[in-house]
């Protein structure tokens, strides 16, 4: 505390004045070139070279930054506001009390503390969550996933033995085909090999605490999005606007990077499976090529939602998400991990807590590759959502299809070790929302 008053009297009486002008000539073109970049630029560290380096990466590291009130009216982004105090993380009881006794703190001590630091000459304390490690991404080839059907390159093909021929245990039975499919997931990640998850602490769906001391991922390998299904996944992600009320524009380009995804994930033993099980149960042509098409329409295909036409499809809702509009903000769909990953990356995303299991004993730990939490996307609250952790993008999104196809509203499953309910919601012949629900 005495270092922290001795560094406010350091700058009232201007023993830093150098660098506080060179930090507000330069903080304004930051912060331009920060609203332009995408997700990309900030996942492969392009952004901002010196978030890591300096005093600024010294306060981050340290939980602490420092921010000027009037700084507000000098139109700073959303992220530097939610960062201060007023409106932070840390504002509400469960912080005043819980964060301050973790320090040393009663609330009576917090207060005064609060008090003190909100009248130094208008500065305010900001807490942020603790960083995680950055990773960079293989980016620089997913433009060439735009180009012509001619110009792409795409991984052998998975042989058809006899492992992916549906049985007849699992054409009589449609959550084993489920299970199988978990099974033929060769591309499924490993926990702690692969990726690493901290879980912070539990609430319930309505609790509006902030549970997580610090992100959901803490890394993931960079080798992870080197995998071809992996990569051309992420490729699609910046293609859609989060509002749900806009109509979606897909460029020639755009339209390419789909069917190469499609032509990608088409050549793993999931969607092998897939093909194979549909066909016998009359869902699908024998013809593979008429299989990829009609995955590319089931998925792809604009359709009206929120009132608007052309504004939404089932892999932008199930997989990317959107923010209802109407009746108060919300986030709708976004129930994919890599997403989550990346738009954590960008600071886009604040992760809340896991939400309590039905039964005692179950509590997720950073094994758990089935979590159901809370969060805030772009500053809009997610109270519950589902997602399977660590999993490749052709089961998901076999998964998904099987259940849309030949399953109902509620289909109970088993996957791996995790009960499960694939919830599957239609819009006429389209998927309105697919998700899983962990099960006790």
């Amino acid at each position: 505390m005495e270092g922290l008053i001795k560094g406010l009297i350091d700058v009232a009486i201007g023993h830093d004045d150098d660098n506080n002008n060179s930090n507000e000539q330069s903080a304004p073109q930051s912060r331009d070139e920060r609203s332009r970049s995408t997700w990309a630029q900030v996942v492969t560290g392009e952004e901002d070279a010196d978030q890591d380096g300096g005093d600024r990466g010294h306060d981050r590291r340290h939980g602490n930054d420092w921010n000027r009130r009037d700084n507000v009216k000098q139109g700073r982004s959303r992220r530097e506001e939610e960062w201060e105090v007023e409106g932070s993380r840390i504002s509400g009881q469960r912080q005043q009390g819980e964060y301050g006794s973790e320090h040393g703190y009663n609330r009576d001590q917090w207060a005064k503390k609060e008090s003190s630091e909100e009248n130094n000459d208008g500065w305010e304390t900001v807490h942020k969550k603790a960083p995680r490690k950055h990773h960079k991404v293989q980016v620089e080839n997913w433009e060439g996933y735009k180009r012509p059907a001619s110009e792409q390159n795409y991984s052998d093909e998975v042989e058809v033995g006899a492992e992916l021929e549906p049985s007849e245990d699992e054409l009589a039975d449609f959550a084993r085909a489920c299970n199988k499919l978990w099974e033929l997931d060769l591309n499924r990640l490993v926990p702690g090999q692969d990726y690493e998850i901290d879980c912070g602490e539990g609430k319930r769906v309505h609790g509006r605490e902030d549970m997580a001391q610090a992100s959901l991922f803490s890394w993931v390998n960079e080798d992870v999005f080197r995998k071809p299904t992996f990569s051309r996944f992420c490729s699609l992600l910046d293609n859609y606007n989060p509002d749900q009320g806009s109509k979606e524009v897909v460029t020639p380009e755009e339209r390419q990077e789909q069917a190469a995804f499609i032509e990608e994930i088409s050549r793993t033993a999931p969607i092998k499976y897939l093909h194979k099980y549909l066909l016998y149960k009359g869902v699908a042509s024998n013809d593979y090529q008429d299989f990829k098409r009609m995955l590319t329409s089931l998925w792809f295909d604009l359709y009206g939602r929120g009132g608007t036409s052309h504004s939404s499809s089932a892999f932008e809702h199930v997989f990317v998400g959107e923010i209802k509009q109407q009746g108060g903000q919300e986030v709708s769909g976004f129930h994919n991990w890599l997403q989550f990953y990346l738009e954590e990356a960008k600071g886009s995303v604040d992760y809340q807590g896991y939400i309590f299991p039905r039964r005692r004993g179950q509590f997720p730990d950073s094994e758990t590759q089935l979590l159901t939490i809370q969060f805030e996307w772009n500053g809009v609250l997610k109270s519950v959502s589902s997602t399977l952790v660590g999993v490749s993008p052709e089961f998901e999104l076999a998964l998904y299809t099987l259940c849309f196809f030949l399953g109902g509203e509620d289909n109970h499953v088993e996957l791996g070790p995790y009960p499960v309910n694939i919830k599957c919601y239609r819009l006429g012949n389209k998927i309105g929302s697919v998700f899983p629900v962990a099960e006790s």
